[in-house]
């Protein structure tokens, strides 16, 4: 593991705030992230820390040459976005903790905006911004609502497509263009200020989130100590989405994992096992439906949206338990290395789903 010093000394008085940054293959969007970072940062007075988390695309190497200044820590392994997070927080020197993706671009001093919000909200503990895509639409990914059992039956669904209804788009703010200040359940870890303090006293993201849905739990736990989670549109990026795992099916598989131990950590039996259900119907309806579509349509569009469907569920022993330690080693493989041999058992009792089978 090797390191570079911090932009600030160690003589130095404390930051506001320290920029944690965690890169997996995303050199050159990593690199554009923290240039936007330095530019942008103007009165709130910063660190960086970035942890690189094995990318084999140059990423520590092209950050070292740039920004010799900046904390690398450079890993040999993938440790996952939560863990990396806690190893940065470890360095922190700021009163605060900026979590910040490497698909970012800082605009019109948004961590000055955002560290101005704070001051003036100090009760919230957590902060987040509006993101933006590259073109100026807007990202609605940076908050969201706690998940329930009626929004995850409308994930399941297909409901949540209609992305202006408070009704059946509950998790996404519905109709919401996040252009005023409102206090939200979750923050999303692309943009999460959070008091130091705060931070330290939940014990930072629960390590067995390798990756997604770490802030969603941090959020709900951070409550218990009386922080109220807000957002403000004058804290504006862009975040590109996705740029550490462009294969959308993977994407979905971990996403699943993560949302699976969400439910874990805070709800119910009960509503574990029937939301493990409606997690599991989601994909069967959509190899079902858009293969119906690409025979009657011979679009190839629809068929390959089925195929990576048919991904999902067929490596739905990566996802149903959540996240523990064989998911975790089956993330960690580069694409199409994942073999059922280390996979965990689908659970008991669900109807018509066979456990992996074991290695002969």
């Amino acid at each position: 593991m090797n390191e570079k010093r911090t932009l600030c000394a160690a003589d130095d008085a404390p930051p506001d705030i320290t920029v944690i940054v965690v890169s997996y293959e995303t050199r050159e969007m990593t690199l554009a992230c923290l240039r936007s970072v330095i530019a942008q940062a103007v009165t709130a007075r910063c660190e960086l820390i970035v942890v690189d988390n094995a990318s084999t695309d140059g990423s520590a190497a092209a950050i070292r040459a740039e920004f010799p200044d900046i904390r690398l820590i450079a890993l040999d392994e993938n440790i996952g976005f939560a863990r990396a997070n806690n190893m940065a927080a470890r360095y922190a020197r700021g009163r605060r903790l900026l979590l910040l993706n490497p698909d970012t671009v800082i605009l019109d001093h948004a961590i000055d905006r955002l560290e101005a919000f704070a001051e003036a909200r100090p009760d919230c503990g957590i902060w987040g911004g509006r993101t933006v895509f590259a073109d100026g639409r807007l990202n609605p990914s940076s908050c969201w609502r706690r998940a329930t059992l009626w929004s995850i039956v409308c994930l399941a669904f297909g409901l949540t497509r209609m992305r202006g209804s408070r009704l059946f788009n509950p998790e996404g703010y519905g109709g919401w263009r996040r252009d005023t200040v409102r206090a939200v359940d979750i923050v999303t870890g692309c943009f999460f200020l959070i008091d130091r303090v705060l931070w330290e006293r939940c014990g930072g993201f629960d390590p067995l989130f390798f990756m997604y849905g770490e802030e969603a739990d941090l959020c709900l736990r951070a409550r218990r100590f009386g922080a109220r989670p807000a957002i403000t549109p004058a804290a504006t990026i862009i975040h590109h989405g996705h740029a550490s795992e462009p294969d959308h099916a993977e994407q979905r598989v971990k996403v699943l994992a993560g949302r699976i131990t969400l439910m874990q950590r805070h709800e119910t039996a009960a509503a574990v096992h029937v939301g493990r259900l409606l997690y599991m119907l989601r994909p069967l309806l959509r190899i079902a439906l858009l293969g119906f579509a690409a025979r009657l349509t011979g679009r190839a569009d629809l068929r390959r949206t089925a195929e990576r469907w048919r991904h999902v569920w067929q490596e739905r022993a990566r996802w149903i338990n959540g996240w523990n330690e064989a998911a975790i080693a089956d993330a960690r493989r580069p694409a199409g290395e994942a073999t059922a041999r280390d996979r965990p058992a689908v659970p008991a009792g669900i109807p018509g789903v066979r456990a992996a089978p074991s290695p002969r």
